[in-house]
């Protein structure tokens, strides 16, 4: 039996998933921080899918993608994260026709169509405004951790946040914090500013329902709220959002798998 490993190395972190392409079934997934070495992570991923199911190296098909996909040398093959989003996306849903997508580093917005295929897409990977690096700094800030996000922000009314840049916006939360501002109305005016910066990127495109919000930050329901209201559509997540990625790397991995097996065959 073959196994298909996708492995979407990311800027903060990097996630796996071990598929089953005979069952159509994710068999395993593991994330760990990316660190100072994309490679390493990889590895790490690799190997801990190979010892916990005695696997050998010909009976897998690794496909990477993300931010850190470059340095990787001991995959089978290496794609780019628009087309893993919309195949991982179509796996989770097959009604998904919009993906939008928040990394660590940068936001996409992408459209499939019926058959899970890339009909078009919007990057915004100047900075980091926005994304989930700016978030993280934001929350460090604040003095919480991202899971307490939705907890601290429920509820709350958002503080204005007036600069999306990193840098500046650091500067703009000490001053609103001095002047008597709550963290927890700091935070919802971060969350505000980020569904407001996502939601922005989508309306330069025709975006059509159903609509798929993935990436770290889609664990978050008060943004995912947001976002539906700013765009004034439904939006969904699934638990597996996070790892959406590398569900497409590990699908588009066992179909490759299966015609070199096809090709080799007798």
């Amino acid at each position: 039996m073959i196994y298909s490993i996708g492995i979407d190395s990311g800027s903060t972190a990097t996630k796996g998933i071990l598929y089953d392409g005979n069952n159509k079934e994710i068999v395993d997934k593991i994330i760990t921080p990316t660190g100072w070495s994309p490679k390493k992570a990889c590895e790490f991923i690799r190997d801990e899918f190979m010892k916990k199911y005695n696997l050998k190296r010909e009976e897998l098909y690794i496909v990477s993608t993300g931010y850190g996909r470059v340095s990787i040398d001991f995959v089978d093959d290496s794609l780019t994260e628009i087309t893993c989003h919309g195949k991982g996306a179509f796996f989770l849903s097959e009604d998904t026709r919009t993906i939008l997508d928040i990394g660590g580093q940068d936001s996409k917005v992408i459209k499939i169509d019926n058959s899970g295929n890339i009909v078009d897409f919007l990057m915004n990977d100047k900075c980091a405004a926005g994304t989930g690096r700016f978030l993280e700094v934001m929350m460090n800030l604040l003095g919480s951790d991202l899971e307490d996000l939705d907890i601290i922000t429920k509820g709350a009314v958002p503080a204005k946040i007036n600069s999306m840049c990193t840098v500046f916006a650091e500067s703009e939360v000490i001053s609103i914090l001095a002047q008597g501002e709550t963290k927890e109305s700091v935070a919802a005016g971060i969350l505000n500013s980020i569904a407001s910066k996502i939601s922005t990127l989508a309306g330069r495109m025709n975006v059509e329902s159903d609509i798929m919000f993935t990436g770290g930050l889609a664990q978050s329901e008060e943004l995912t709220k947001l976002i539906s209201e700013k765009l004034e559509k439904t939006v969904n997540t699934d638990p597996l959002s996070q790892y959406n990625g590398a569900i497409g790397a590990a699908i588009v991995g066992w179909q490759k798998a299966k015609r070199r097996n096809r090709k080799n065959s007798p």
